[in-house]
């Protein structure tokens, strides 16, 4: 692809600032933090940690694909220390009842009374592991939490907290006794990351820590850098500010349109293998985590580089491809690739 001559970041400013210095450098301080509370107790994982961030500015949740022991606990249970934030882990099998996540009235025999029980989903953070070993009904109930920010119980509604937000978990290596989330479900997740192992240098780096004394399941959290949880609605309030040319919402609606025409941008042996391409959902995705990088960058305005960092994680999970492309081992990203090679960006 070659890219337009002349072109700088400056020419996607704003006529004039939408953030000031201050509220800059106050965003740039609370994500220092978030990202030095991260290192300190997970090595290396830098996609996940700037996934993590990126939803805590957005208000998103993200469904993480992965094999066991990778430290998914670990990175959101110290994501929510780090902010001052609650946090629940929430193991899914199929015998897991809605009730059981979202909860239930109880009759006290006391009071002869029914009382509300609320469930574990009522957390800042929510890690729920292995979700597609939990039935249909359980996902549905746990998918429908995370769009509507509430429950309801016994008739109630009851308000999830604020920030709130979901790390679901599945295990790409074991596949007996699941139930595979629906796309139409898949595309709540506003973006979805897949971890491999630790290089060798990492996994060094792991055990040397754990001979330390720096990571173990009883180190106190106390020792983490942290901010106050309404730093985060801080941090929300000011991505909403950032400024995103029109040319850069004009660069994301070709890309998700392309995804769902490629024949017209990439080539037909490529595109013979998209069953279905990306809903607005994925263009909606695409303008929040561009103001969120371009904040976690230091800007307060969106350039093309930001639509393009995290693009296989706001489009994997949204290009569905055929069981053509399963048998010759295509995978979405080779697609997201070719799209991206084939728009011209701004």
């Amino acid at each position: 692809m070659v890219q337009p001559t002349g072109v700088t970041p400056t020419d996607f400013r704003p006529s004039s600032s939408v953030l000031s210095s201050d509220e800059l450098s106050s965003a740039q301080a609370i994500i220092k933090t978030i990202s030095e509370a991260f290192s300190s107790r997970v090595v290396g994982q830098e996609n996940l940690r700037t996934a993590l961030i990126v939803s805590v500015i957005t208000g998103g949740h993200i469904l993480l694909e992965s094999v066991p022991g990778l430290a998914k606990t670990t990175a959101v249970q110290t994501l929510a220390a780090s902010v001052h934030g609650s946090f629940k882990r929430i193991q899914c099998t199929p015998d897991l009842l809605p009730s059981d996540i979202i909860g239930t009235q109880i009759y006290d025999y006391n009071k002869g009374q029914f009382r509300t029980e609320l469930g574990p989903v009522h957390a800042n953070f929510v890690l729920l592991d292995e979700i597609n070993r939990s039935s249909a009904k359980t996902q549905s109930a746990m998918l429908e939490a995370m769009q509507e920010k509430q429950t309801s119980i016994g008739g109630e509604r009851y308000d999830l907290p604020r920030p709130f937000m979901v790390l679901a978990t599945q295990n790409p290596i074991e596949q007996e006794g699941t139930y595979e989330l629906p796309e139409a479900q898949l595309d709540r997740f506003l973006l979805k990351e897949i971890l491999w192992y630790p290089d060798s240098g990492e996994e060094l780096e792991i055990l040397k820590r754990i001979e330390s004394g720096k990571l173990g399941a009883d180190l106190d959290a106390s020792d983490l850098p942290q901010v106050e949880l309404s730093a985060i609605e801080t941090l929300q309030k000011l991505v909403k500010k950032v400024y995103i040319d029109d040319s850069v919402k004009s660069y994301i609606v070709q890309i998700v349109s392309a995804t769902r025409n490629p024949g017209s941008v990439i080539s037909p042996d490529m595109a013979r293998y998209v069953q279905y391409g990306g809903s607005p959902r994925a263009s909606i995705a695409f303008l929040q985590v561009a103001k969120a990088l371009a904040l976690m960058s230091g800007r307060d305005y969106v350039i093309p580089e930001d639509v393009k960092q995290l693009r296989y994680s706001v489009l994997r999970h949204r290009i569905i491809l055929n069981f053509e492309a399963v048998a010759d081992q295509i995978h979405a990203e080779a697609i997201i690739d070719a799209i991206f090679n084939a728009v011209t960006a701004p």
